[in-house]
Formats: structure tokens, C-alpha cells, sequence
């Protein structure tokens, strides 16, 4: 099992920063891949970007040049940097990781004001 904790949501206006944080815990030797997702309100969750064990991302088109996905050097935190923020930005941000399963953080909420 693995156990993901995020931090780091919060209000900021349009144009802002925020960093958010996921903090994986439990048995990550299995993980293959970890990523951002996110949900607004009344809409599907939608993936924002992934970073796999090798080191490739990937964002979704709408957050390319805004969004930065990393890790730290053991590979269980990963980082979400949100630059330029859009009110279309806001939503519930989950982290997840997939080693055998998916799995899901508690998520994050992150609202942009305009």
C-alpha cells in the first residue's frame, strides 16, 4: 500500500504562484509512475501532468509552460509549481501514484481569484 499526504493548495490571485507538495509513503519501491490531477467543480477529474521512475513528464496542454512537475532525490515527494495562474486553474488537485494500483491523495484545494 501507499500513502499519499498533499499540502500546499490555497487562494491566490490570477497571475500568482503556488507550489504544491505530495509526500508518498508505505511501499513507493513499487511506483511507476506519480502525478497531478485535478477536478473543478461539476467537471470530470482530469489529469494535469505525470512524472514517471525514468524521469519523462507529461502536462496536460493547458498548463505546458505554466506547470512544472518534479520530485526530490529519494523519489517520494513530488512537486507540482504552478506559475501564472488561471482562474480556470481552480480546483481540487489529488496527487496519485500507480505501482500495481492507483492510488489517491486526500487532495489539495486550490482556488485563483481573478
Amino acid at each position: 500500500q501507499v500513502q499519499l499526504v498533499e499540502s500546499g493548495g490555497g487562494l491566490v490571485q490570477a497571475g500568482g504562484s503556488l507550489r504544491l507538495s505530495c509526500a508518498a509513503s508505505g511501499t513507493t519501491f513499487s511506483v511507476r509512475t506519480m502525478g497531478w490531477y485535478r477536478q473543478a467543480p461539476g467537471k470530470q477529474r482530469e489529469l494535469v501532468a505525470t512524472l514517471s521512475r525514468s524521469g519523462s513528464t507529461d502536462y496536460e496542454d493547458s498548463v505546458k509552460g505554466r506547470f512544472t512537475i518534479s520530485r526530490d532525490n529519494a523519489k517520494t515527494t513530488v512537486y507540482l509549481q504552478m506559475n501564472s495562474l488561471k482562474t480556470e486553474d481552480t480546483a481540487v488537485y489529488y496527487c496519485s501514484a500507480v505501482g500495481g494500483q492507483i492510488y489517491w491523495g486526500q487532495g489539495t484545494q486550490v482556488t485563483v481569484s481573478s
